[in-house]
């Protein structure tokens, strides 16, 4: 088991600081332990990700915000007790606690299984005309454009192999034969790449209809033009823990008035509030779909996904937001591409 020191934290630690331990571990979890050295709670990735949503700021206590009451093992249980735990509760983590509380280890369900290999399919947007990123883009189409040597498409191919995923289908029209030219059948990345040939453009969700068969379990789609460091397996997870058709992925967005905003009441001026943020959630391009939420797009027609979550609101069907933490950068026009090219570097570094 991997040294479970580094990522203990105190219940009065500010959740901003417990946040910065969790991406530091790659662990998507602390431990926290009170003066005693006893287990108090634990912080997942996904309460953490929770509390954003609620609007919690990242200044409380990380006791706030903490499960009170983890699902723990002793530390003498075997490898197959530890996976029917992890299995039964759907966690990837269990503390290992003896009868004082006191923390022996951390069972991962990556070390107890190996290099994981996950089923899922992944659908890559690539079928853009990236119009915004002329002139670069007249004999190379957006998601093949290089950022620190590497087609960003290959960036996001590798993100999704280093987290088990096998199985891709790349949606491609625009100077469709770069990409084939390129990833081939995926064998050079140890992975499985088929495609799904627009005759013309589809939209962000009309491409799937293009889909040989169904899925039998939830898919990834991701546009082609996104940097990220998000942990793929963490937002499915999450979306299977939430029971949702669909899942989005949304990004913190800081929306500042450039003027002094005014209340009114009838005829009389109520409040003035001189240049305000506002703090708003965007569509950040990732999303997870469970096979019955296909049924709603249409077939061979432009569509687009946020017409697709529309359709699942309006049919009553559940949907849920996953809030990104970690670095995001959408590269749809020449400013964002060369903020990529200054940070790729530096965060290529990072966990």
């Amino acid at each position: 088991m991997r040294n479970w020191r580094e990522i203990v934290v105190a219940p009065d630690t500010p959740l901003r600081d417990a946040v910065a331990c969790i991406d530091r571990a790659g662990v998507q979890l602390a431990l926290v332990l009170d003066g005693a050295g006893r287990l108090a709670g634990v912080l997942s990735d996904g309460d953490v990700r929770r509390a954003v949503l609620r609007g919690v700021p990242l200044t409380v206590p990380t006791a706030e915000v903490m499960n009170r009451q983890p699902t723990v093992a002793p530390p003498s249980a075997s490898p197959p007790e530890l996976l029917e735990i992890m299995r039964r509760a759907t966690l990837r983590h269990v503390p290992l606690v003896d009868g004082d509380r006191q923390v022996t280890g951390l069972a991962t369900l990556e070390e107890l299984v190996g290099g994981m290999k996950r089923s899922t399919w992944v659908v890559l947007m690539a079928g853009g005309l990236g119009s915004r990123l002329m002139p670069l883009t007249e004999t190379v189409p957006k998601p093949a454009l290089r950022i620190g040597g590497k087609p960003i498409l290959e960036i996001a191919l590798e993100r999704f192999s280093e987290q088990g995923f096998r199985r891709f289908f790349i949606a491609v029209n625009y100077l469709a034969q770069t990409f084939k030219d390129h990833f081939g059948d995926g064998a050079r990345w140890g992975v499985d790449i088929n495609y799904l040939h627009e005759d013309r453009s589809l939209g962000t969700g009309g491409a799937l209809s293009l889909l040989p068969e169904p899925p039998t379990e939830p898919i990834i789609v991701m546009n082609g033009d996104l940097l990220t460091r998000v942990r793929f397996d963490g937002l499915l997870d999450f979306h299977v823990e939430r029971g949702a058709a669909a899942t989005m992925a949304v990004r913190e967005y800081d929306l500042r008035i450039p003027y002094g905003v005014v209340k009114v009441a009838g005829a009389s001026l109520v409040e003035v509030e001189e240049k305000p943020v506002q703090r708003i959630f965007v569509n950040a391009g990732i999303y997870v779909l469970s096979p019955e939420s296909l049924s709603y797009i249409p077939r061979g027609a432009a569509f687009d996904m946020t017409a697709l979550f529309e359709r699942l609101l309006c049919a009553g069907q559940p949907t849920a937001a996953y809030p990104l933490r970690e670095y995001w950068v959408d590269i749809g026009g020449i400013e964002e591409f060369e903020r990529a090219q200054r940070e790729w570097g530096t965060e290529a570094g990072s966990a």
